[in-house]
């Protein structure tokens, strides 16, 4: 068509396709910053180079990331754009503050790599931005059946599912990241391209299992010198192993010094059973009301393995085929995928390479080609 002085905004056209036509089986949608950038889109899917969906059956789930995911400037163009976001990560950062050395927000959006890798700010910055980004899915209408993290990220999950209150789950994660920063250095971890029972004869009483992230990726955590050679058996096999970036060896036989202390904090809170389902890190099963609600849980969950394979087999098992990851990039879908069979989608809503807005509206573009209801009228507002 000529883009004449009549041609009609593109952010119309958008409002009354998603509004008032119907929504059928077979979907695309195309995001583009205007006109032009659209009409490219919408090329590419009429040539067969961009895949259109099939919106399917099945349920919502949404996966908050553990530590290592972080990144300086997170969520910073959100909170400028939606207000919703904005609302919701000062509210989190007012709670976190009152625990907190420096004000959060100047860690997150400041230049210090290191001081937003260390411990105590990474686990706060994780929960802030996982509860921003939740507030503001929901505000558009996407809510899902199921809710799961990994490591902290569960503490977010039984967060937006009721278990904590704000301020609980504040004094909780503030705790917990600082309680573990107090440690003394020296633990390590590492990934390794095996399975967790070509792992166990292996381990001592130095090293652990610390996660299961798919059928094939284990993370063993502990003692440096012990955690290395665990790695060099497998590297020796051919295996990938991969050293991570850590300031401690997190659910190892190291966390045991904090632990009392940990479940002190617990103590002084009052949990609730969850609104929503929340799949556990310690069982990879549903986690029951009474887990959720007790300290000693909380308190195994820093010191076990992380069976996030199992938690997503779980999800998959109750009927969950859509996985929306809340974070800063799509690091738990990458190791969902995993585990997940070929038809079940993820999506993340923020991309390490990609402006805010622009991966958040894709994400919800594609949750909706995947039959995930949105408010569109909400959305265009």
């Amino acid at each position: 068509g000529t883009a004449g002085a009549d041609a009609p905004r593109p952010l119309d056209v958008a409002y009354s396709l998603a509004t008032t036509r119907a929504a059928f089986e077979h979907r695309v949608a195309v995001v583009g910053a205007d006109r032009d950038g659209l009409l490219a889109a919408l090329g590419a899917v009429a040539r067969g180079e961009e895949p259109a969906t099939t919106a399917r059956e099945g349920l919502l789930a949404v996966l908050f990331p553990g530590q290592g995911s972080q990144r300086l400037g997170m969520g910073r163009d959100l909170y400028e754009r939606f207000p919703v976001f904005a609302e919701a990560f000062d509210g989190v950062c007012a709670g976190l503050d009152e625990h907190l050395d420096r004000p959060l927000r100047e860690i997150v959006w400041g230049d210090d790599e290191d001081a937003l890798n260390g411990t105590a700010y990474t686990q706060a910055a994780l929960f802030a931005l996982g509860t921003a980004l939740y507030r503001l899915a929901e505000s558009f209408g996407v809510v899902p059946e199921y809710v799961a993290g990994h490591s902290i990220g569960e503490v977010t999950a039984a967060h937006v599912a009721g278990v904590f209150t704000l301020e609980e789950a504040c004094a909780l994660v503030a705790a917990r990241g600082r309680l573990m920063q107090a440690l003394p250095a020296g633990g390590a971890m590492a990934a390794v391209q095996a399975t967790e029972t070509e792992v166990l004869p292996h381990l001592t009483d130095r090293v652990g299992v610390a996660a299961v992230n798919g059928p094939a990726s284990v993370v063993v955590s502990g003692a440096a010198e012990d955690v290395e050679k665990v790695a060099a058996v497998f590297r020796e096999q051919g295996r990938r192993t991969t050293a991570l970036r850590v300031s401690h060896a997190f659910h190892s036989p190291l966390m045991e010094p904090m632990l009392e202390e940990f479940r002190a904090v617990l103590e002084r809170l009052s949990p609730r059973p969850p609104a929503l389902p929340v799949v556990s890190n310690l069982t990879g099963a549903l986690a029951t009301a009474d887990q959720l609600c007790s300290a000693d849980y909380w308190v195994r969950h820093v010191r076990e393995a992380v069976r996030f394979a199992d938690g997503v087999h779980t999800l998959h098992e109750q009927g969950v085929t859509r996985f929306l990851e809340l974070g800063p990039d799509g690091v738990a879908s990458a190791m969902a995928r995993e585990t997940l069979p070929e038809h079940a989608a993820t999506v993340a809503a923020q991309r390490r390479t990609t402006p805010g807005e622009t991966a958040l509206v894709d994400a919800l573009a594609r949750l909706h080609g995947h039959g995930v209801p949105v408010d569109w009228a909400a959305f265009f507002a």
